[in-house]
C-alpha cells in the first residue's frame, strides 16, 4: 500500500487547493488515518507562520496535528538556508517533519508550493527534491486558465521529462481550468498518446467561476475596506462588478446574479435600489455594494438602511472609484476555512470529472482496516450516490434542512422534495444565499396526490374509527403526508425530527408504512464511529424494556443494518455476566433471546456469528475475551452490541460518545417496509446530510432486497 502522495502545480493559481481538497477527500474514504504535510509555506504579511491551505485542511478534515507540525520551513528560512549551502541540512529538517506525521498516519498528502517569476525553476527543483527524498508520487495540476491546447500539453510534457530526470513517478495528472469540455477532452487524447509519463492517469476539470471568483469577505479583507452592513453575510460570491456611475433606470437593467456594486459613497439613490432589488422577489441577488471615496451615507439614509427587511455586506473604501475598480479586477479568490459553501463547491466538481475509484485504485493498491468517522461519512456519500434515491423532507423552512439539501443536491447525492409553504421556503433559500435549482417544493393541501393520500388513510384506518374528515386533518400534516409519499412510492425514504419530536416523526411510519415481514418491532441503532473503528449500538432509542424475542428481532435487525453499511456484524448479546457465569432474570432474558437470534439467523439463511449473554469488556477487548470466552469468535471482535434495555443502551452510547469522544450517527430506524428516520432537535447541518445519507442506503437495500 502506498504511504503518501505529492500534489503540486505547474504555476500558481492552477486551483491546486480545490483538487487537493478532493484528493484529501477520496483518501479518507479509503484510508484510516490521514495526514496532511506542507513542507514549505509563505510565511503571512505579518512574519506569522499561518499557512490557509494548513487551516483549511485542519479545520475541514477535523486534523488533530498541530498547525506548527504540519509544515517543516517557510519559503524565507529555505531561502536562508539554500543560499548558505546547506540544502541537505533543508531536507533532512523537512523529512523529520514528515516523520513526526508518519508516526500516527497511515497516509501523508503532501502539498508542494508554488513561485511566480524568475524564481519558478528554483520551486520545481525543491518541490523534485523532496518529493524523491520522501518517496512520494506525483500528482500533477496543470493550469489551463487562458490557454491554447498546444501550449497546455507542451507544459506538462516539460513537467513530466523533468519530474521523471529527477527519478519521480508521475502516478496522475488533473488539467484543471479549461475553457470547455471538449479543449479538455482534446488535451487528455493528446497527453494519452504523448506523454512521457506512461501508466498515468489523466483527467481535466473545466474552469468553474463559483471557485474562481471571491467572497465579499476576501475583497473586504483584500482592499482593507470597512464594513458597514452585512458582517453576517459576508460568505456571499462575487460572480461580476459594475460601475453605477449612470441614471437608475440604465443602471436597473444591468443588475445581475452574485454582482458587486462599486459607486461613490455618496450615491444614496443607487444604493437603495440595490437595496430594494435585494428584498425584491423579481430582481437578481447582488453580492453587495462597494462605496468609494471615503464617503459613506448620510443618516437619514442609515436610517433607511436600517429598514430594509434583507441586507447585503456594504463596504466602504477610502479610495476613488477608479482605482479601486483596479484592486477589484485584481482579487485572487482562494478558498478559505470558513467558506464551507466554496469547499463542498470543489468536492463537488472534483467528484463529477474526476474518476475516484480509478484515481483511487492507482494511489492504493490495498485497504486499511481502519474506519475512522471522517471516512465512514464519506463513505456514506459515496454509497448513496452510486444509485440516487428520491428523500422527502418535512421540514423544509429550517435552515439546517436548507443549508444539508443545498451540499446534498450539489454533489448530486439524492434526489429532494421539500415540503412546506413554496413562499415561505423560496424566501428562505433566497435569504441564505442557497442554490438549489434542482430541489422540488411541494405544498401538502395544494399537491396532486392530496386527494389520493387522504382516502388511503382513511381506507388504512377506518377500522380504528377514522372518518375522511379526520384523515383530511391528518393528511394536512407535513409527517403523515410525506410517510404517504413513501408508502406510494413517491418517494424512497423519509428524514424529520429537525423541529419536531420522535413520536410526530415515527407515529405516522408505524400506522402508514408498518413493520417489514418478520418483524413485530420498530427499533434504532446508532453508528459510533470512534478513531479507527465503527460499531453499531442496537436500541438505544426507541424500545424500553424488549422482550426476549424482541430482543432478537433487534440483534436481527441490527446485524442487518450493518451488513448494509458494509460492517461485518458479529453480535455480542450484552448482559451483566458472560457464558454461564450468571443467573437472574435478565441474564436469562439475554439468553432465551440469543437462542432465538440464532435460530432466526438459520431460518433466514444470514449465518450471523452471535454471542451472549456477554459483559461488553468481553465483548470488545481482545485480552479480557482470551480470559472469560477464549474459543468465540465474537468475544474481543464484536461489532454489533445488543443492549438488553433501552436505559442501558442510551445510557452506553451518550458515555462513549462523551468520554471516548466518538461520533454517534443516528438513531437509524429499522425494521419498516421503507426507510423513515428522525433527526435530533439539536441537530448539526452535517447530522442532516450524514441522515439523509443513511437513508437513501436503506431505500437502496430495501429495493434490493426485492
Amino acid at each position: 500500500m502506498a504511504k503518501n502522495l505529492f500534489i503540486t502545480a505547474t504555476e500558481p493559481r492552477s486551483g491546486k487547493s480545490a483538487i487537493a481538497l478532493g484528493i484529501m477527500e477520496l483518501l479518507i474514504r479509503n484510508v484510516g488515518r490521514v495526514g496532511f504535510f506542507r513542507p514549505l509555506i509563505h510565511a503571512a504579511p505579518d512574519g506569522k507562520k499561518i499557512d490557509n491551505d494548513i487551516c483549511l485542511f485542519s479545520s475541514y478534515f477535523k486534523l488533530t496535528i498541530p498547525h506548527e507540525k504540519m509544515f517543516a520551513y517557510t519559503l524565507a528560512e529555505a531561502g536562508n538556508l539554500i543560499g548558505r549551502g546547506r540544502q541537505d541540512e533543508l531536507l533532512e529538517g523537512i523529512f523529520n517533519a514528515y516523520k513526526e506525521i508518519e508516526k500516527d498516519h497511515d497516509f501523508i498528502l503532501c502539498e508542494g508550493i508554488e513561485l511566480e517569476g524568475s524564481t519558478a525553476s528554483f520551486e520545481f527543483d525543491l518541490n523534485a527534491q523532496i518529493t524523491k527524498n520522501l518517496g512520494c508520487p506525483v500528482l500533477l495540476v496543470a493550469n489551463a486558465h487562458h490557454k491554447s491546447v498546444e501550449s497546455v500539453v507542451q507544459s506538462i510534457q516539460v513537467y513530466h521529462n523533468s519530474f521523471i530526470n529527477e527519478g519521480c513517478e508521475v502516478l496522475a495528472t488533473i488539467v484543471n481550468r479549461t475553457l470547455t469540455d471538449d479543449d479538455g477532452q482534446k488535451i487528455i487524447s493528446r497527453l494519452e498518446k504523448e506523454s512521457p509519463a506512461s501508466g498515468s492517469l489523466f483527467y481535466a476539470v473545466p474552469e468553474d467561476k463559483r471557485l474562481g471568483n471571491p467572497t465579499m469577505g476576501e475583497i473586504a479583507r483584500i482592499l482593507g475596506a470597512e464594513i458597514l452592513y452585512g458582517e453576517d453575510k459576508l460568505n456571499r460570491h462575487v460572480y461580476g462588478f459594475t460601475v453605477a456611475a449612470m441614471q437608475l433606470r440604465n443602471f436597473l437593467k444591468r443588475i445581475e446574479h452574485g454582482l458587486l456594486v462599486i459607486t461613490p459613497g455618496d450615491r444614496s439613490d443607487v444604493i437603495v435600489a440595490c437595496l430594494s432589488a435585494v428584498s425584491s422577489m423579481s430582481m437578481p441577488n447582488i453580492a453587495g455594494i462597494l462605496l468609494t471615496g471615503g464617503l459613506k451615507p448620510e443618516a437619514s439614509v442609515c436610517r433607511l438602511i436600517d429598514g430594509f427587511p434583507h441586507l447585503v455586506p456594504i463596504l466602504s473604501v477610502a479610495g476613488d472609484t477608479f482605482p479601486s475598480t483596479i484592486l477589484v479586477s485584481k482579487v485572487h479568490a482562494g478558498i478559505s476555512p470558513d467558506n464551507l459553501r466554496k469547499i463542498n463547491r470543489a468536492l463537488e466538481v472534483f467528484d463529477q470529472y474526476i474518476d475516484s475509484n480509478e484515481l483511487a485504485e492507482k494511489i492504493i493498491e490495498t485497504r486499511t482496516t481502519v474506519v475512522t468517522p471522517k471516512m465512514f461519512e464519506y463513505g456514506l456519500l459515496q454509497k448513496a450516490k452510486a444509485k440516487k434515491q428520491h428523500i422527502v423532507l418535512p421540514e423544509s423552512e429550517d435552515e439546517r434542512i436548507l443549508c444539508a439539501a443545498e451540499i446534498l443536491l450539489r454533489r448530486e447525492v439524492v434526489d429532494l422534495t421539500l415540503l412546506g409553504n413554496e413562499e415561505r421556503i423560496r424566501k428562505q433559500i433566497l435569504r441564505l444565499g442557497l442554490k438549489m435549482d434542482s430541489a422540488r417544493i411541494m405544498e401538502v393541501q395544494a399537491s396532486e396526490y392530496f386527494e389520493d393520500y387522504v382516502r388511503t388513510y382513511y381506507e388504512l384506518r377506518k377500522h380504528k374509527g377514522m372518518t375522511l374528515e379526520a384523515a383530511k386533518d391528518f393528511m394536512s400534516d407535513v409527517n403523515f403526508f410525506g410517510t404517504m409519499m413513501v408508502r406510494k412510492g413517491h418517494a424512497d425514504g423519509m428524514v424529520s425530527g429537525a423541529v419536531h419530536t420522535t413520536q410526530a416523526t415515527i407515529r405516522p411510519a408505524f400506522e402508514i408504512i408498518k413493520t417489514k415481514a418478520g418483524f413485530s418491532v420498530v427499533s434504532s441503532v446508532f453508528f459510533m464511529c470512534l478513531k479507527d473503528r465503527v460499531l453499531v449500538y442496537g436500541d438505544c432509542a426507541i424500545n424500553p424494556d424488549p422482550d426476549a424475542a424482541q430482543l432478537a428481532e433487534i440483534a436481527i435487525a441490527s446485524a442487518q443494518t450493518a451488513r448494509i453499511f458494509d460492517i461485518d456484524p458479529r453480535v455480542a448479546m450484552l448482559s451483566y455476566s458472560t457464558g454461564e457465569s450468571g443467573k437472574g432474570e435478565e441474564v436469562e432474558k439475554v439468553r432465551e433471546a440469543t437462542q432465538l437470534a440464532r435460530d432466526m439467523s438459520r431460518q433466514r439463511g444470514l449465518d450471523l456469528k452471535l454471542e451472549g449473554p456477554i459483559q461488553y469488556d468481553a465483548a470488545i477487548d481482545p485480552t479480557v475475551a482470551k480470559i472469560k470466552m477464549p474459543d468465540s469468535e465474537v468475544a474481543g471482535r464484536a461489532t454489533v452490541f445488543i443492549f438488553p434495555d433501552l436505559n442501558t443502551g442510551n445510557n452506553t452510547y451518550k458515555a462513549v460518545q462523551r468520554s471516548a469522544g466518538a461520533v454517534a450517527i443516528g438513531p437509524i430506524l429499522q425494521g419498516l417496509k421503507r426507510p423513515v428516520n428522525d433527526l435530533s432537535r439539536g441537530c448539526l447541518v452535517s447530522d442532516v446530510v450524514n441522515t439523509i445519507a443513511i437513508t437513501a442506503i436503506q431505500a437502496q437495500a430495501e429495493k434490493d432486497a426485492l
